[in-house]
C-alpha cells in the first residue's frame, strides 16, 4: 500500500486518561467498551466474550475524567504522531522485535520486516511457542536479553499478552506496540478479552479442531481454527486463496495459552502504541479501545482491515511501529 492510501485509512487518537474499575478489583475480568465516536461522548461498558473456551463476566467501568477528555481524535486521515524527526536508521541501535499471535507464525510479519529493513531499521521476528502464557513470555524475554541496545517490542493478537509479560524486568524495552492485540492486566486471561460480538464467542465445537499433544497438562489441547472461521472472520479482508493458504499453514495454539492468567503488566511503566482495525472480528475494536485507554496508549485506528491487517496492509502497521521508534532517543 502506498503512503497516500495509508493516510486515508488511518486516524490517530492521542493518549487518554485510564478508565477505573468500579467492580471489585480482585475480579480479573474486563468488559469490552463501546467507545465514543466523538470527543464529547462518554464511554460505556459491555460484556466480554471468552476467547476460546470460557465466558468472561461483565465489569462496570467508569471514566476518571470528564467525557470531553475521554477521546481526543485527530482529523481523519492523519498519520501516527511524529512531533520530531526520527534518529537516522541504525544510529540509536534500536531493534524492533515482532511477536506473532495464535494461528500464525513469524512469516505473518513478512511485510513489516521488509518495510523496516528498507528503511534501515534492525528487526527480528521471534517464534512464539503458543503453549502457555508464562512459558511463552519467558521464551520471548530470554530472546530479548540477547539483543544489545534499546528495543521496540511489538505483539499481534495473543502476542500482545506475551509482550505484556515478557517486557517486565527487561529494561532494554523502551516501547510497546499492540497490533489488533490483547493487553491484559494482572490476573486476566487472553480468553477474557475478545469482546462482545467476537467471532470467538460462538460454540467452541463450531470454531476449532481440537488435537492432543505430547506432555499437555491435563485437559489441555491444541486448537486449530476451522477453515470457515479462519477465512471469514480471522482473515476476512484477504483474498480467498490467500486466506485458504494461511489457514492450511496455521500454527495451533494450546488452550493453556488462552486461559493462563497474566502476571506481568509492562504497559504500566513502558509507553505503548495501539493499532486497531475497525474490521477486526476476533478481538473487537471496542475491547481493544478499552485496553488502549487503560494502558494510556497512543492509538491509531485503521478503517476496515481484519484480524490480519498486519498481512493485508503491512505498511499501515509499519507506520505505527515507526512512530514508536521515533520515541526512542
Amino acid at each position: 500500500m502506498k503512503p497516500a492510501r495509508i493516510r486515508r485509512h488511518l486516524r490517530v487518537i492521542a493518549p487518554v486518561t485510564a478508565l477505573a474499575l468500579l467492580a471489585d478489583p480482585s475480579r480479573a475480568s474486563m468488559a469490552s467498551a463501546t467507545t465514543a465516536t466523538t470527543a464529547t461522548t462518554a464511554t460505556t461498558a459491555t460484556t466480554g466474550q471468552a476467547y476460546p473456551t470460557a465466558r468472561a463476566p461483565s465489569s462496570a467501568l467508569a471514566s476518571s475524567a470528564p467525557p470531553s477528555a475521554l477521546v481526543d481524535r485527530a482529523r481523519p486521515g492523519a498519520r501516527a504522531n511524529r512531533t520530531a524527526p526520527c534518529p537516522s536508521p541504525g544510529r540509536a541501535g534500536v531493534t524492533v522485535v515482532l511477536v506473532h499471535g495464535a494461528w500464525a507464525g513469524t512469516s505473518s510479519w513478512s511485510g513489516e520486516v521488509a518495510s523496516l529493513q528498507r528503511a534501515g531499521h534492525a528487526v527480528r521476528a521471534v517464534a512464539n511457542p503458543l503453549r502457555d502464557l508464562a512459558t511463552d513470555a519467558a521464551s520471548v524475554a530470554d530472546f530479548l536479553k540477547t539483543i544489545p541496545g534499546p528495543i521496540v517490542l511489538v505483539g499481534h493478537s495473543y502476542g500482545g499478552s506475551v509482550i505484556t509479560n515478557a517486557a517486565v524486568g527487561v529494561p532494554a524495552v523502551k516501547a510497546l506496540v499492540y497490533v489488533d492485540a490483547a493487553a491484559p492486566d494482572t490476573g486476566e486471561t487472553t480468553g477474557q478479552l475478545s469482546g462482545t460480538g467476537s467471532a470467538l464467542g460462538a460454540d467452541p465445537g463450531s470454531l476449532y479442531d481440537k488435537v492432543a499433544y505430547p506432555g499437555a497438562p491435563q485437559g489441555a489441547a491444541e486448537l486449530y481454527l476451522k477453515r470457515d472461521v479462519f477465512t471469514r472472520s480471522f482473515a476476512s479482508d484477504l483474498p480467498e486463496d490467500t486466506a485458504a493458504r494461511l489457514w492450511a499453514s496455521q500454527r495451533p495454539a494450546s488452550t493453556r495459552a488462552f486461559m493462563a492468567p497474566s502476571k506481568g503488566v509492562a504497559w504500566r511503566t513502558i509507553p505503548s502504541w495501539y493499532f486497531i482495525s475497525t474490521g477486526d472480528r476476533i478481538i473487537t475494536p471496542g475491547a481493544q479501545r478499552f485496553m488502549a485507554r487503560r494502558a494510556r496508549s497512543t492509538v491509531t485506528e485503521f478503517r476496515g482491515g481484519s484480524h490480519l491487517t498486519l498481512v493485508s496492509h503491512p505498511d499501515a502497521v509499519t507506520s505505527v511501529i515507526e512512530s514508536a521508534l521515533c520515541s526512542v532517543r
